[in-house]
């Protein structure tokens, strides 16, 4: 790729703007509570670095690539920090959300062997195996902290539970975890892609058998951009695999469409159809990374390079002088109705600083 010569963007501005980021991530708390989400009393966080949820556990994911493509020390204390402090705190209930940074945990007892790690990985992944409750046909419901969700199917489950899944099958040689895995992504990709577009449904209820509001929804959609990529790649898949073939066929018809709708600022609107919904940066970024990622491994079309470098500068164009990332939706629950999409509130988020890294950081690659 010849991104660094058509962005105009030199690669020490990356890593100076990433490395601006990170002090922001960890900086971030919610001390007035404006944002913590009330469930009949039941008070979460999804603002605060200092949590154990699923928008700090994609930010570790982001911080931890970083790391492995830069091997900055400051990243990687961020990542062991984090985990120390929660080890030392106690694990909360098991569900979807909370299972998200059990990815970075198991990448982490990949490269350093840290014992403390292994029985959090067995009964995190043993959880998910037996207990974690299903849908019809044997989907991961997607259970959190919130109303119950019976026998709903949602785009996030796929990043924040399967991969885990997957890879802690590959370090503990558990091929019935593995194949766990590729199961949950044929029956999310059986509900939620839409068949005219390419495009992902934020959710399926096999309750009334509909796609809600059928919400073609921006950072519902990165998930997946991201997952296909990072399965693949976890799971070893070589070409000619079934499987492999089917994801990126998938993954082919998804970016045609993000291609197409892509915003002249570089981002995409938070309804990816709906030109009058805002402009969202966590999900550009969460795309940036996946077409980035597969371009590197060359599971897309080269065409697509102008997609990625127009999401980096539109990106940049949303990070103020103290790291913020601007134009972050807060978590988005299930909505019956497309104006409900429109009305979520933006703020700074874990996962919009970690999703940025995790796009900039794949983009240092085009400078080898």
């Amino acid at each position: 790729m010849n991104i660094k010569n058509e962005l105009f963007v030199e690669r020490d501005e990356i890593l100076k703007t990433i490395d601006l980021m990170m002090d922001n991530l960890t900086e971030i708390k919610d001390d007035s509570g404006e944002f913590l989400l009330d469930f009949n009393g039941l008070k979460v966080d999804d603002k605060s670095w200092a949590v154990w949820n699923w928008p700090q556990g994609v930010g570790l994911y982001g911080i931890f690539k970083y790391w492995k493509l830069t091997n900055d020390e400051k990243a990687l204390k961020i990542v062991t920090d984090w985990f120390e402090q929660r080890l030392a705190e106690g694990a909360p209930p098991k569900n979807v959300n909370t299972m998200a940074p059990l990815l970075t945990m198991a990448f982490l007892y990949e490269e350093f062997g840290d014992q403390r790690f292994v029985p959090y990985l067995d009964q995190w992944a043993e959880w998910v195996m037996y207990d974690m409750p299903r849908t019809e046909e044997n989907g991961l419901e997607h259970m959190t902290y919130g109303p119950a969700n019976t026998n709903q199917l949602w785009d996030d489950t796929l990043l924040m539970a399967v991969l885990p899944l997957a890879k802690i099958g590959k370090l503990f040689n558990r091929p019935h975890y593995i194949e766990e895995a590729k199961k949950q992504f044929l029956i999310h990709i059986k509900y939620l892609a839409d068949k005219k577009t390419g495009l992902w449904f934020h959710g399926w209820t096999f309750e009334g058998n509909h796609n809600y509001a059928e919400a073609l929804w921006a950072r519902g959609n990165c998930w997946v951009t991201i997952a296909i990529p990072e399965i693949i790649d976890i799971l070893e898949l070589k070409e000619g695999d079934f499987l492999r073939e089917f994801l990126l066929d998938a993954l082919n018809k998804q970016v045609s469409t993000l291609a197409n709708l892509q915003n002249e600022s570089g981002l995409w609107h938070t309804l990816l159809n709906d030109p009058t919904s805002y402009l969202e940066a966590s999900a550009t970024a969460g795309f940036a990374y996946g077409i980035l990622k597969s371009l590197h491994h060359r599971y897309i079309d080269k065409k697509y390079e102008k997609t990625a470098e127009k999401a980096i500068l539109g990106l940049l164009n949303e990070i103020d002088e103290s790291g913020t990332v601007q134009k972050v939706s807060v978590g988005t629950g299930m909505g019956d109705t497309l104006e409900f999409y429109k009305e979520i509130r933006t703020t700074t988020m874990p996962y919009g600083q970690s999703l940025t890294v995790l796009a900039f950081a794949e983009l240092l690659v085009s400078f080898v």
